[in-house]
């Protein structure tokens, strides 16, 4: 594998050659598409090729920026930390890449001694440098399968849940969940994500029909029995081509043997599987953050509520405060949950307005414990984003990006800031990844819908339409009064055309929870932006509640929200904004 990969556009390969060259005089090996040889899978190598280079050099150009290709490698190597750009012609650069620092190339004069070409030079070293540094202090990771080997692609169906209570739902999900992000951890693994896994939840499936629809060789499921201080799991792993037991084993166990418990059912798969745990996968699988077993079931009560529910339900924030509090009382070292509680007062201080803690405090106990919590980094950014301390909250949020890009609660945030910053074709790309990692999010889905309307991409607002609508039917299917789903589907309604379904939405939540100030809101976007004819009486007669409650987070929402573009000269929305700029300004002084 080489040192440095190279991305650029084909049709600057004339360009590259010479700086390909130079590179590679420096004793550096390089790799390039010129590389990949005759019957070698395109894709499969670059992919390869990619991920095992220390430092990735993109070569920007008015040709390759527009390449999706080129763009796509960017950010994966920036992602990563081992990003070094170079731009001719003086190219413009995606919105994401600005920020890095670019070096020039136009005046280089394909001389290796020149200025730009040594700057150039100091970067890839220090880049490759570190690189190296981290791969020599990692383990020997003899038993794993080259890059580009193909992994063994495997889904985790959602375990049943047999303990004849319904609320126990949080603790059968967690467990799935657990087991997929250990499995994740094993380099010899593909591992479909929880959304994709859980669309088959509660359903009768035919295992080999999932398999081929979701492309991978294994499936894993089961179920799980918590009652008293015992809980029993069964789990089956079965070839997805043959519909035969590869694997299956039933385990009773004391509740108290749950973390051991769940190491020993991912060993068991891995084993199976005919792969080898490395020691350090095997470490990271080990880690859970807590020995204590009420705690952990504590924080998954806390999850569950969390990513089923909505930011601007009262009741919601402070049932995560209250888990989370006793969690980190039970264990004061454990801090997931101290990231989690951090969540639950930013949100009860932010965008309801109803304490004056912000969570900051939690979310530095829990980087204090653990350095490494991507949430907790993601958490702190959006607290300091909201106290106007933007730089520091970039920084957080980068670390939360380099240590984890594929967290749910990391990709929200960052989508969350760049909206806020108006940023919205980095917006856009960042809620589309939390919504495919949670199955329960619509609050993703309703803020695609305001980005892609603005950006004027109305064939993406119509397929995210479509899903938001798909999502918040299931929801009223188990719960008809739902009003948070209502004012959730009333935007995917509004931007579908069916404004007549949508009035009745409207019409019926506001008789079933006229103080469900996240519906009020929805309900007056769709008036007001996503109807053919803005009704923008109506949308202030909404507003008008919303406006005389809401929290400083919530107001700061409003005024960059394109959905209320068409109310912004309007008298009476300027007055209803003044009015509650005055009333939080009288708060925040006393």
């Amino acid at each position: 594998m080489a040192d440095v990969f190279v991305s650029y556009s084909r049709s600057d390969r004339t360009r590259v050659a010479p700086l390909v060259a130079a590179i590679k005089a420096k004793g550096w090996t390089v790799w390039w598409d010129p590389s990949i040889t005759a019957g070698q899978q395109f894709d499969d190598q670059i992919e390869a090729e990619l991920l095992a280079a220390s430092a990735v050099l993109v070569v920007w150009t008015p040709t390759s920026v527009l390449s999706r290709w080129v763009r796509g490698e960017a950010r994966d190597a920036a992602e990563r930390d081992i990003l070094v750009p170079v731009r001719f012609d003086n190219a413009r650069l995606p919105i994401d890449a600005r920020a890095i620092q670019t070096t020039d190339l136009d005046n280089w004069g394909e001389d290796p001694a020149s200025a730009p070409f040594q700057d150039l030079l100091r970067s890839l070293g220090a880049v490759i440098e570190r690189q190296r540094a981290v791969k020599s202090a990692a383990p020997a990771a003899t038993s794993a399968p080259s890059a580009a080997a193909a992994r063994v692609a495997i889904c985790v169906l959602p375990f049943a849940n047999m303990s004849g209570d319904q609320e126990q739902e949080y603790f059968s999900d967690g467990i799935t969940e657990d087991i997929i992000t250990d499995l994740s951890k094993v380099s010899a693994l593909s591992v479909v994500s929880r959304n994709s896994a859980f669309v088959y939840k509660g359903k009768n499936v035919d295992v080999a029909k999932v398999a081929q629809e979701l492309k991978v060789g294994h499936v894993l499921e089961g179920s799980v029995r918590k009652a008293g201080g015992r809980v029993r799991i069964t789990a089956q792993l079965v070839d997805g081509s043959t519909n035969e037991h590869v694997w299956a084993e039933r385990y009773d166990r004391d509740l108290n043997d749950i973390f051991t418990l769940q190491d020993e059912i991912s060993e068991a798969i891995v084993t199976a599987l005919k792969f080898k745990l490395l020691p350090n996968e095997k470490k990271a699988i080990e880690q859970r953050g807590t020995d204590h077993v009420e705690a952990y079931n504590l924080y998954l009560m806390a999850r569950q509520s969390y990513v089923t529910g909505y930011d601007s339900d009262p009741r919601r924030a402070e049932a995560l405060i209250r888990l989370c509090t006793r969690a980190t009382q039970i264990d004061p070292g454990y801090s997931r949950a101290w990231a989690l509680l951090a969540i639950g007062k930013m949100i009860l201080r932010f965008d309801i307005g109803k304490s004056s803690d912000d969570g900051l405090e939690s979310a530095e106990r829990a980087l204090a414990l653990d350095a490494n919590l991507p949430e907790a980094h993601a958490v702190k950014a959006k607290i300091l984003a909201e106290h106007g301390r933007h730089d520091d909250a970039a920084a957080e949020i980068n670390i939360a990006l380099r240590l984890n890009p594929e967290s749910y609660e990391v990709n929200r945030a960052v989508a969350y800031l760049r909206f806020r910053q108006q940023r919205l074709d980095e917006a856009i790309r960042y809620y589309e990844k939390s919504r495919s990692l949670m199955e329960t999010d619509l609050n993703s889905g309703s803020m695609l819908l305001t980005c892609y309307k603005a950006v004027g991409n109305s064939a993406a607002s119509l397929r995210v339409a479509r899903s938001n609508l798909a999502r918040v039917e299931k929801m009223l299917a188990q719960d008809p009064n739902n009003a948070t789903a209502m004012g959730y589907g009333a935007l995917a309604l509004g931007a579908l055309g069916d404004l007549e379904r949508a009035k009745e939405w409207i019409n019926r939540a506001m008789l079933i929870e006229p103080d469900n100030m996240n519906a009020r809101y929805n309900f007056a976007c769709s008036m007001a932006s996503l109807f053919k004819e803005p009704d923008v009486e109506g949308a202030l007669e909404l507003l008008g509640p919303v406006f005389e409650t809401l929290a400083a987070g919530f107001l700061d929402h409003a005024k960059v929200d394109p959905d209320l573009d068409p109310l912004r000269e309007n008298p009476r929305f300027k007055a209803m904004v003044a009015a509650a700029e005055a009333r939080l300004a009288t708060a925040a002084s006393a």
